[in-house]
């Protein structure tokens, strides 16, 4: 997303706006499109001023952090509320209620697959003299009556393997009808599709804190009543609804937490926040473990999540979004605030300052057509490209997520190691973009998960510990590469147009994570076809990034020109302070 007037997709600029403020403090206008170079360079002073993380930031920053988990939760829940279930068919002959899912007629009842038995077929049965017996041990439970070269759908009876209780096996959703729960995966992310820009144009309208608070608990709201459904099609729009109004924690919360902080301090905030994300991810797998039963996952999920509410009294509006308002008495509030509880001293002539150059701003500022067209004649290739790539990550990224419970092991334990992979992963890219430059970064990271996935399929039935750990090392890589992405776009394009590019990227980026849930259904026609998806996608973007231009020790471009001249010798550091 933006982190101006105009959400469009989830985060697609979010570390763009901390790197930004790091190089060039002044350029900072160029993420925040509200505010001109003058009225940020004022505000920027009063923050260092007042301290850049102090007390009252480090309280309110905590505060953020909060939904940011419980995003995590909404976005990904359905990978167990909606899980497939471990069964086979019930066999009438031999199964009494009180059979398990090992029994030792299974053997010669059920076909396996791969040392396990079939879910939705078994031998058939061949009575002795015409006779049928529901008796489990009876003389009719034996080899003899049960033809292994002739197999049946199962009925309409299962046994399970786990206690674990999800819409499976509540709405009855086997064989042929599971892939109503990849449905559901595909619907949180429409839902998502339309909450963030919905979210982000309410949040212009009425104040990010308001739209944060109402749609953290709103989105409460739907998770309990959808945790009541007495059917799917009800669970599936109450799924949907929630992302429409919750979808807009994640993009709202990083962007109060960044414009929070003072100028050097929002690249570490930037990063730290999102590392909540993936701590919540971690969570929902422990969580996940302990409350097997989908109704009360959900309940124990987002019944919490109602504190959101609380937030229209404990945390402050955004100073900017006040600003733009022309609420400046409201602004000079918080900003005494802070002041008074960092114990710092602020004087009255930076805030006329400040507030004499936000009228200036308002009253001369109007509306420009930023030239897309032209951009799209000049950039076709990049765009394409960078669209290309935004797919890509989040096809893999999610589609990992997804794929972790289908790993050997404990499922709970492979999807928490799967959010706490990401941790370092996204940290990652604060020592490499300089170093190794944006383009190796991104190129090399994504062609690390691509090996690593494509590794998996060849060594992937050596032992579940080395398919393991070829999933986390692709995890992680695709999630460094995803922070790199992060950076990347928002520093190839121009600045009239740079906003509503890296929406677009990112919003056909969104397609890739509506396609993801349904990856999981490629194996039922060849085992190892999610992998082989994910690595074809990941080889292929990769390489197609080396025809980016470096953008590392560069400034960010303002003109067309500029953006097409990105491939030329990079500037040094003093040379690139000289140009701002």
């Amino acid at each position: 997303m933006t982190l101006s007037t105009r959400v469009n997709g989830l985060c697609c600029e979010k570390m763009a706006g901390g790197h930004v403020s790091n190089e060039n403090h002044s350029n900072e206008t160029e993420q925040f499109a509200t505010h001109d170079a003058s009225d940020v360079n004022i505000l920027d002073a009063i923050l260092v001023r007042i301290g850049e993380f102090g007390r009252y930031q480090m309280f309110n920053y905590i505060l953020l952090c909060i939904p940011m988990i419980f995003n995590a939760f909404q976005s990904i829940s359905y990978v167990f509320t909606a899980s497939p279930v471990v069964y086979r068919c019930n066999i009438t002959q031999c199964d009494s209620p009180n059979s398990q899912y090992w029994e030792a007629w299974v053997n010669f009842t059920i076909p396996h697959k791969d040392f396990n038995p079939d879910q939705c077929h078994r031998y058939v049965f061949e009575s002795p003299i015409g006779k049928q017996s529901s008796v489990p041990s009876s003389p009719y439970c034996v080899p003899e009556n049960f033809d292994s070269t002739r197999q049946e759908k199962c009925g309409k009876d299962f046994k399970f393997r786990d206690e674990e209780y999800t819409i499976s096996n509540d709405f009855g959703f086997f064989c042929s009808e599971e892939w109503k729960l990849n449905m559901v995966g595909t619907i949180n992310n429409v839902g998502q599709f339309i909450g963030i820009p919905l979210g982000g144009l309410l949040a212009d309208r009425y104040g990010r804190r308001t739209m944060l608070a109402i749609g953290g608990f709103l989105s409460s709201i739907m998770g309990i009543i959808r945790s009541f459904s007495p059917n799917y099609y009800m669970f599936l729009s109450f799924e949907l609804l929630d992302m429409v109004v919750g979808s807009t924690l994640f993009p709202t919360s990083f962007l109060l937490a960044i414009e929070l902080v003072g100028p050097k301090r929002r690249v570490a905030a930037a990063t730290i926040i999102t590392i909540f994300y993936s701590l919540g991810e971690a969570l929902l797998g422990v969580l996940a473990g302990q409350f097997q039963n989908w109704r009360v996952l959900l309940r124990v999920l987002y019944i919490p999540a109602a504190v959101h509410i609380f937030f229209l009294v404990l945390l402050p509006e955004s100073v900017r979004w006040l600003l733009s308002q022309r609420k400046e008495e409201q602004a000079i509030a918080i900003l005494r605030r802070a002041a008074r509880v960092n114990k710092r001293s602020l004087s009255d002539s930076s805030l006329q300052q400040l507030v004499q150059s936000n009228k200036e701003k308002l009253a001369e500022s109007n509306e420009t057509t930023y030239p897309i067209r032209n951009a799209f004649k000049r950039f076709s290739w990049r765009i394409a490209n960078c669209s290309l790539c935004w797919f890509t990550h989040t096809l893999i990224a999610l589609g990992l997520s997804l794929n972790s419970v289908n790993l050997g092991g404990n499922k709970y334990n492979n999807f928490m190691l799967n959010g706490l992979v990401q941790v370092p992963g996204l940290i990652l890219p604060l020592f490499i973009m300089n170093s190794l430059g944006r383009r190796t970064s991104l190129c090399g990271s994504m062609l690390v998960c691509a090996v690593c996935i494509g590794a998996s399929i060849i060594f992937g039935k050596n032992g579940h510990a080395t398919e393991l750990t070829l999933f986390l090392i692709g995890k992680f890589a695709i999630t460094c590469s995803f922070q790199v992405l992060y950076f990347f776009t928002s520093e190839i394009f121009p600045t009239n147009v740079r906003n509503s590019l890296l929406s677009l990227c990112s919003m056909i980026g969104r397609i890739g994570s509506m396609i993801a849930p349904q990856t999981p259904l490629l194996a039922n026609y060849y085992e190892f076809a999610p992998q082989l998806l994910f690595a074809s996608f990941g080889l292929v973007s990769g390489f197609l990034t080396l025809f980016f231009p470096e953008t590392a020790n560069k400034s960010l471009p303002t003109t067309m020109d500029e953006a097409s001249n990105l491939s030329g010798k990079s500037k040094g550091k003093d040379e690139r302070d000289e140009d701002i």
